[in-house]
């Protein structure tokens, strides 16, 4: 089983991916987490590159490429392993984040960027993705850390990516499942366990 988490920045993935994982662990199941971009050393170094505050330019079509390079690394080095070892795999972000940033609000072709996504992960989607959503205003307002290169891009263009969201969960609502992640947190857990059970994947779980 693959799951990914997903999502504008403040909306509290960490926390439910460390709770959906533990529930995971609970029922019996070996869980493998990962971060993307990042969770190889390939991918980590990649990472700084794409979310730095800095002044190093990057065009659209280059950040693209280089969160496929980083996927492609953790599709082979890790996910795909643990997923032939039988193990379950919670992803934080994956295809679906730059399908959104660099194509809904990057200005990028969503076609094009779904395509060389689709060639980056081997075919390889999650089983469910977890969109936790809620307003901008509300998110920003969750983070207290330096904003990343992401971040910066101010309300407008992380407007654009929420909507972008939706509208590939309206596309494919068998596979990404909407949570409003404006509520409290045992709430929105809750919801990912159900949506999860429900959706088939973990109807012998009993978490």
């Amino acid at each position: 089983m693959f799951f990914s988490f997903d999502g504008i920045d403040g909306v509290g993935k960490s926390t439910q991916i460390g709770l959906f994982a533990d529930s995971l662990r609970s029922a019996g199941h070996d869980v493998v987490c990962c971060r993307d971009p990042g969770s190889t050393q390939l991918g980590e170094s990649l990472r700084e590159i794409l979310l730095a505050n800095d002044d190093v330019p990057i065009a659209p079509s280059s950040e693209m490429l280089i969160y496929m390079a980083a996927r492609a690394q953790l599709v082979n080095q890790i996910i795909r392993p643990a997923l032939d070892a039988g193990k379950v795999v919670i992803s934080d972000r994956y295809l679906l984040a730059n399908i959104v940033y660099q194509g809904y609000a990057g200005g990028l072709d969503v076609e094009s960027v779904r395509q060389v996504g689709e060639f980056a992960t081997g075919g390889l989607q999650p089983s469910l993705t977890f969109l936790l959503d809620m307003s901008v205003e509300a998110a920003a307002k969750r983070i207290d850390r330096t904003l990343d290169r992401m971040e910066s891009r101010g309300p407008e263009y992380l407007e654009q990516v929420r909507e972008g969201f939706l509208a590939e969960a309206a596309r494919r609502p068998d596979r990404i499942v909407v949570i409003n992640a404006s509520r409290d947190i045992g709430a929105i857990q809750k919801d990912i366990t159900a949506a999860a059970e429900q959706s088939g994947f973990l109807k012998n779980a009993g978490c």
